[in-house]
């Protein structure tokens, strides 16, 4: 199965030349690390930063450039920063082509929630709610299962919903699958992960539809 690099990694191959991509924090921060060199692409977080590059080097962060999730980040030739409502007004016009966002759970039916765990302590939604409002293309980075093997891609979610019905695309440690009007579809394994393997961590809904490619990374 993945780590969250290799997570990171195919995700990285969903995002084309010439897009506004929208990093979430926790495992989508890591895609800027893996996304080609010969492709032109800006990724925007919600602090007001657009033209983020790779994560630095131990050493070499500077503490007054930082991402949405209050990391360190490096940033590339042309970037800019402006204020929350700049930021903001991209995600609220529809000007970033693709957000990739963690979650705790998704449903089959494509809510997402990625803000909160009962009885936990957590500052607010932050700008996530304005990402699932907006966004038209939203692809989730996340474990197929909790530390105790349950399922975290579910029939309806038990937590909190960020947002509903807008999640098309999941990438897991386990596959990669598509959000359909049937539920979950499986499009890609991990390597070395079988379809049964699969089937079996996944709560809700999965169509299976002849022979599974493993993912090419």
């Amino acid at each position: 199965m993945l780590d969250k690099n290799g997570i990171a990694k195919r995700i990285a191959q969903e995002v084309q030349n010439g897009f506004y991509v929208n990093l979430g924090i926790g495992i989508p921060t890591l895609v800027a690390n893996f996304v080609r060199d010969d492709i032109d692409v800006e990724f925007q977080s919600e602090n007001g930063v657009l033209g983020m590059g790779p994560f630095p080097f131990e050493g070499e962060e500077d503490a007054d450039l930082i991402n949405a999730g209050k990391q360190t980040i490096t940033t590339l030739n042309g970037a800019s920063f402006f204020d929350s409502a700049t930021s903001f007004s991209m995600i609220r016009g529809k000007h970033v082509h693709l957000t990739i966002l963690g979650a705790m759970e998704v449903s089959e039916n494509g809510d997402i929630a990625n803000w909160k765990i009962p009885g936990y302590m957590v500052k607010g939604m932050g700008g996530a709610m304005d990402l699932v409002a907006s966004a038209e293309n939203i692809i989730v980075a996340m474990m197929h299962t909790n530390k105790k093997g349950e399922s975290k891609l579910l029939k309806r979610c038990t937590l909190p919903l960020t947002g509903v019905g807008c999640v098309k695309k999941i990438v897991t440690n386990l596959a990669v699958l598509a959000v359909t009007n049937d539920g979950f579809k499986l499009l890609e394994r991990a390597p070395g992960i079988s379809v049964e393997t699969i089937q079996h961590a996944t709560e809700g809904h999965l169509t299976v539809e002849g022979v599974v490619p493993e993912m090419v990374l």
